[in-house]
């Protein structure tokens, strides 16, 4: 309950002598001389506040103010993860996504990376390997010019931080293969620059000067690890080979 309180007020006047006639003050007087009058009001009541109980628009309110802090809660990597299999599980490796498929995906990766639990991937051994690509927005990688029965069936990349090499591999029907010498640009990024591709995994072909890019790995355990690219392209990979070792 809240109270309003009012005190007294005591006034100090000189006047001439005079008979009050007003109930609410009290004057004292000397006779024949000035006199000082002491005028006295009394305190106006509390006044009284009640409190009434909340109407249904502001229960309404509550609510609503309520719901969107529980909703944003941040959750963990492992149910990220699920979000982010689940929505990729239907599009070929990214081949059949829509610009909405494209875009839901994307943000599931971004909201995985703010949770991801090694912050400088470089510097973990976790990134060794070989990965294989499950997701990408790289219309190169994904071949969507060709037919599909001339598209790769499975793509797969390697790393090795102690040599730091990278290889880039294809599987049937061509088996084509690229290497790279990686030049880390900070704790999470390298530069990454072509030096041989193997048609069909044997004959090598010296890549040109031209042939370089960056990577950036933005979420890494040891399962799953998502990077991303100089030209804007998300790649999501999964680990199958922690021993594999790229050639030197």
């Amino acid at each position: 309950m809240a109270l309003s309180f009012h005190s007294h007020s005591i006034f100090l006047t000189t006047t001439q002598s005079q008979t009050s006639s007003n109930p609410n003050f009290l004057s004292f007087h000397h006779q024949h001389a000035p006199t000082t009058t002491f005028h006295y009001f009394p305190a106006s009541k509390p006044t009284i506040h009640k409190l009434s109980a909340p109407t249904d628009t502001e229960k309404w309110r509550a609510k609503v103010s309520f719901f969107p802090a529980f909703l944003n809660k941040r959750k963990d990597a492992k149910t990220l993860k699920e979000e982010l299999l689940e929505a990729i599980a239907p599009l070929d490796r990214g081949a059949d996504a829509t610009a909405e498929d494209q875009q839901v995906v994307d943000q599931i990766a971004r909201n995985l990376e703010k949770v991801s639990p090694i912050k400088e991937t470089l510097k973990s051994n976790l990134l060794n390997g070989k990965w294989e690509l499950i997701y990408t927005t790289s219309s190169s990688i994904l071949q969507t010019q060709r037919p599909k029965f001339l598209r790769s069936r499975a793509n797969y990349q390697a790393i090795s931080l102690d040599t730091l090499r990278a290889q880039n591999m294809e599987s049937w029907p061509f088996f084509n293969q690229v290497t790279a010498d990686l030049t880390p640009l900070n704790a999470r990024k390298v530069a990454v620059k072509f030096d041989y591709f193997k048609i069909a995994g044997l004959i090598p072909v010296k890549a040109p000067d031209s042939a370089r890019g960056e990577l950036e790995i933005t979420y890494l355990d040891e399962e799953m690890r998502v990077s991303r690219g100089d030209k804007g392209n998300l790649f999501i990979l999964k680990m199958v080979d922690p021993s594999y070792q790229v050639p030197a």
